[in-house]
């Protein structure tokens, strides 16, 4: 397996005195560069006759590698070095998220209408009219984040508490991003009808309902329950979003070898909620030659293990990966490090496409298929083609709220793809260019109107 490159997922702040003398900056640059380090941003902090004292940023590619470029900087001589700082650890030092009131009191007048007794009569106005709750209270532009953390990020059963650090990131997103006010909603359980419950009870306070890192097969019926029984949007970002970005990308990456999606053989590896929802929804773009593997091989008739989800998409043949890759226009990999080879990739058809998504560390890195593949994706930040569910998940809910949709429809998925895809031009995609930047301003919004027509069409929005 290629080396990592250094990412600020590792990122180290160090604060270091160093001799007044010409040259020390280059020697510490240069034991760092050597240990592998990458060097960012640094600034001087003070300056006498004798010393300086600097900030350097530095960025690694594992626990492990940050300690070696640190024992590295330790070996220049003269320097000494103050202070270490994990700068990802830093920025979630007291949560990432906080709630703020809209409302300043400055007076007792100002409390009687805010509270006691004034709130009294927007309370009898939502009772007696139900649908004022989303103008008359935060409910109109909230989302649950709701998760159980068994299955956070690619790292597995790590519990609720433990899960929180990436629901509050997922609330920055939803506000930055969306202007939507989201929290994170951690449940101390991993029972289906539990949660299915405390979802349902939750639900007077928010206008939608954010799925997250909750392991398949049970997330799929969760989040069917919820559909049918709630009368809010109820999104699954591990599933629609992921599959809402891969579709967009690939709407693109198929320009530029002249492909269409109705021709071309497409594998996917992982046939969890990512992989399988990425089926169906290249299925409804028009996609009818799909091959699903998980760590078993091909998704087979001939098989008995295989869940409802997973038996919707066995077909007769049956393999390893590397059997389903031969001849393959299109991988996609929602599964687990290096299980794709170079000689894999060499199998498959002319100019082919590859979308490694697995995080953080892909199925084939892309260094080793350099010029070997037409278009290569990750959904990694460190390199082009980043395939990212903040492209879609904002704007999605965002749309649904807007326009108050009951539920959020396979149309709604397909029109956000079609509106992503479409802010990249066509004079503008390259090979390292099929989908916009996470910063691109243009894409939630795009995204929030493509779901608010669509829903409008399928008869689910109610404004």
């Amino acid at each position: 397996m290629a080396t990592l490159t250094p990412n600020p997922s590792y990122s180290l702040s160090l604060r270091l005195k160093i001799p007044n003398k010409t040259g020390m900056l280059a020697r510490i640059t240069q034991a760092i560069a050597e240990a592998g380090g990458n060097l960012g941003d640094f600034e001087l902090i003070s300056r006498s006759r004798h010393d300086l004292v600097r900030v350097l940023h530095v960025d690694a590619s594992s626990e492990a590698h940050a300690e070696d470029i640190i024992a590295a900087v330790k070996t220049v001589e003269d320097i000494e070095i103050l202070e270490i700082c994990d700068r990802t650890f830093k920025i979630h030092e007291g949560g990432k998220i906080s709630v703020e009131s809209k409302l300043e009191l400055h007076n007792q007048d100002d409390l009687a209408m805010a509270y006691t007794p004034g709130v009294g009569r927007v309370c009898v106005e939502i009772a007696e009219h139900p649908d004022r709750v989303f103008d008359l209270t935060i409910k109109g532009n909230t989302v649950a984040i709701v998760t159980d953390g068994s299955a956070v990020l690619g790292l597995g059963n790590l519990g609720p508490a433990a899960a929180l650090p990436v629901m509050e990131g997922k609330a920055l997103l939803f506000k930055k991003f969306a202007g939507l006010d989201a929290f994170p909603i951690c449940l101390d359980t991993q029972d289906t009808d539990a949660i299915v419950t405390a979802v349902k009870q939750l639900a007077p306070v928010f206008g939608g309902v954010n799925l997250e890192d909750i392991s398949a097969p049970r997330c799929f019926e969760i989040e069917a329950r919820l559909r049918q029984e709630l009368d809010i949007p109820v999104f699954h970002d591990d599933q629609h979003g992921t599959a809402i970005v891969t579709l967009a990308a690939l709407i693109n990456a198929l320009k530029l070898v002249n492909k269409s999606l109705t021709q071309v053989k497409v594998v996917i590896n992982g046939a969890g909620a990512a992989g399988v929802a990425i089926a169906k929804l290249l299925q409804k773009a028009g996609a009818t030659a799909i091959v699903l593997c998980d760590s078993k091989g091909i998704l087979s008739t001939s098989r008995d293990d295989l869940n409802p989800q997973k038996l919707e998409f066995a077909i007769a043949a049956s393999g390893t990966l590397a059997d389903a890759m031969v001849g393959a226009d299109i991988f996609l990999g929602v599964s687990a490090p290096g299980v794709v080879s170079v000689e894999m990739v060499a199998s498959m058809a002319p100019d082919p496409i590859v979308f490694a998504m697995a995080n953080p560390i892909p199925e084939i890195q892309p260094e080793l298929v350099a010029g070997k593949v037409a278009v290569m994706a990750t959904g990694r930040s460190d390199y082009p083609n980043q395939i990212n569910n903040v492209l879609a998940f904002p704007g999605v809910l965002r749309g649904a709220l807007d326009c108050r949709a009951q539920e959020i429809t396979p149309s709604m998925y397909l029109e956000a793809a079609y509106a992503i895809a479409a802010l990249v031009s066509p004079h503008q995609i390259d090979r390292e260019h099929i989908i916009p930047s996470v910063f691109d301003e243009r894409v939630a919004a795009a995204v929030a109107s493509a779901v608010k027509h669509a829903a409008r069409v399928d008869g689910v929005a109610r404004k």
